[in-house]
């Protein structure tokens, strides 16, 4: 019986992180498949390219990302494909909102590399990972939780449209980018308001705003 190739998927836009990332991989999976990218571009063209990825690997600070938009595109358009955030931010607020988006575990880029393969091979088994002295249960206030589950509702399409508007881009300038009429991009300004429960675009924009800034996200998570 032919022994199935475990594909895992690292997206980090520093190589000597993946690097490390590379050897953590190898040590915990005999045999895997590693693909490597630098950013949220080549994640997409890797994924559309074979979907069979059983795990990705995400930075949260890479080309083309902001925030937790590249969580938030992953986890709506391969719902299917387990994430783990690897990242260089500890703080229990942003590791709290990584899996509250959907993410399958949290990796901080200090830890040791035994704990690492842990992590790896734990979320391949089907369960979540998180640092050990890290308590997920506290209390967590109702208005971001209702935050959360607006944003993590939009399409990837609706994603990036916010994060272009949050960027301050024009409807035709946006449609420029997205290769859409301003049409389609009206249609999906209307749905991202409705689904974030605001009456105008700037109220959007504050919305995604907010979620950023309780973590350090507009400072510390964009690149």
């Amino acid at each position: 019986m032919e022994q199935q190739i475990t594909r895992i998927l690292i997206a980090d836009d520093h190589p000597l992180v993946r690097g490390a990332l590379r050897q953590a991989v190898a040590n915990a999976v005999a045999g895997a498949e590693i693909v490597e990218c630098g950013s949220l571009a080549d994640v997409a063209k890797a994924l559309e390219a074979r979907s069979d990825v059983d795990l990705v690997l995400l930075d949260l600070a890479m080309p083309g990302v902001r925030g937790f938009s590249g969580l938030m595109v992953l986890r709506a358009q391969y719902p299917s494909v387990p994430v783990v955030v690897v990242s260089g931010r500890e703080e229990r607020s942003v590791i709290r909102l990584c899996i509250d988006f959907g993410a399958s575990g949290f990796i901080p880029k200090s830890t040791d590399m035994e704990a690492m393969q842990g992590a790896i091979r734990t979320v391949l088994a089907g369960d979540v990972w998180v640092p050990a002295d890290l308590d997920l249960n506290g209390p967590v206030d109702s208005d971001t939780v209702d935050s959360v589950r607006r944003l993590a509702s939009l399409t990837p399409q609706q994603v990036r449209v916010l994060m272009m508007l949050s960027e301050g881009l024009l409807n035709k300038q946006i449609a420029y980018e997205l290769s859409v009429s301003e049409a389609t991009v009206k249609a999906h300004v209307s749905a991202i308001l409705q689904k974030l429960g605001v009456e105008s675009r700037t109220q959007a924009v504050i919305a995604a705003a907010r979620i950023e800034a309780m973590s350090g996200a507009a400072s510390g998570l964009t690149d």
